[in-house]
């Protein structure tokens, strides 16, 4: 098992080990390309972190968002035009959050996903597009002389973005669809014991469930085409060469993966791989001392009932907004 941090400071040590390594005077410079929904708001903890750190950050995100806002005392942000509508968006994520609940047969599953995947695609390419395409922003980019950038790369636009401004870039994930991630690091991923998205298999399978876990892995590239195929001729337009989502990912010089072998199957990683699972756990309180008494007190078979309720940042986010009856 690798070994995890122990504070939620220590979980950006890598991020800041990359900065200080670049002999900065007064802190670095560092751009953040973020894709929106839960993604961006497991990334906020760490913007705040470095800024406590004395590093400069500058976000670039689309007119239209979720959960992107202007956050002057922490960092810049910068926005471009996009070809969508606020409504549109919302819709959008809000079938993304249905889908997460459904219980249905494996090729039902299946089809669904891959149709959700194609209009993801459709949305945030079109995002990319009006990026990389707005002139005076990209030429503000390049003028800013950034020493880093930070970005989810599940969509490599970020990483395009740093192959055009010749930076090193730093990853905050916990997984790309279709295996891409192993493929980047050229990462050991066996079907026979690490289970694909989807299948609800275990690592530890019968020949039945590892036939299948083969089958998916035979699929996803079908599934995961019409998502990555157009980055790869975008990539290749902007940057004028040859250029596959796998070799831009490949040059992502750290990758902090939201994970926890405590919860993860076991599976193969690479030394630039670093776990900063339960980031956005806060930190421990101690228990006050009339708290103390009461759980002292308190019989053991106590009737009180009571719930752990585990959501992602989106869920949590759109609870606080249900307004009591």
């Amino acid at each position: 098992m690798l070994p995890m941090f122990g504070s939620q400071k220590e979980y950006v040590a890598a991020l800041l080990l990359l900065l200080s390594s670049l002999n900065f005077t007064s802190g670095g410079k560092l751009l953040v390309v973020p894709t929106d929904g839960s993604r961006w708001l497991s990334l906020q903890s760490i913007l705040n972190q470095l800024k406590q750190n004395g590093h400069e950050t500058v976000v670039v995100a689309p007119e239209i968002s979720m959960h992107i806002k202007t956050s002057d005392d922490i960092y810049t942000l910068k926005r471009y035009p996009v070809p969508f509508t606020q409504e549109e968006m919302e819709e959008h994520f809000q079938d993304i959050m249905n889908g997460v609940f459904e219980e249905l047969p494996f090729l039902t599953r299946f089809i669904r996903t891959y149709n959700r995947m194609k209009n993801s695609a459709a949305l945030f390419f079109s995002t990319c597009t009006s990026l990389l395409h707005n002139q005076e922003l990209m030429k503000y980019l390049e003028q800013s002389k950034f020493d880093a950038l930070f970005t989810d790369p599940m969509l490599p636009c970020g990483q395009i973005v740093a192959e055009y401004l010749g930076i090193p870039s730093v990853f905050f994930l916990h997984a790309i669809p279709c295996g891409f991630d192993s493929e980047a690091l050229q990462c050991p991923s066996p079907p026979s014991y690490v289970p694909r998205s989807l299948t609800t298999n275990t690592d530890r399978m019968t020949f039945a469930e590892r036939v299948e876990n083969m089958l998916f892995r035979m699929a996803e590239p079908f599934l995961c085409s019409g998502v990555y195929s157009p980055y790869s001729n975008l990539a290749a337009e902007f940057l004028q060469k040859d250029m596959t989502v796998t070799t831009l990912l490949s040059h992502g010089s750290i990758w902090l993966m939201k994970a926890d072998f405590a919860f993860e199957y076991p599976r193969p990683w690479m030394p630039n791989m670093i776990a900063v699972g339960g980031i956005n756990c806060p930190g421990e309180k101690t228990l006050t001392q009339q708290g103390a008494r009461d759980a002292e007190n308190s019989p053991r078979s106590s009737p009180a009932i009571g719930l752990i309720a585990v959501v992602s940042p989106v869920l949590a986010v759109e609870l606080q907004m249900l307004k009591p009856q």
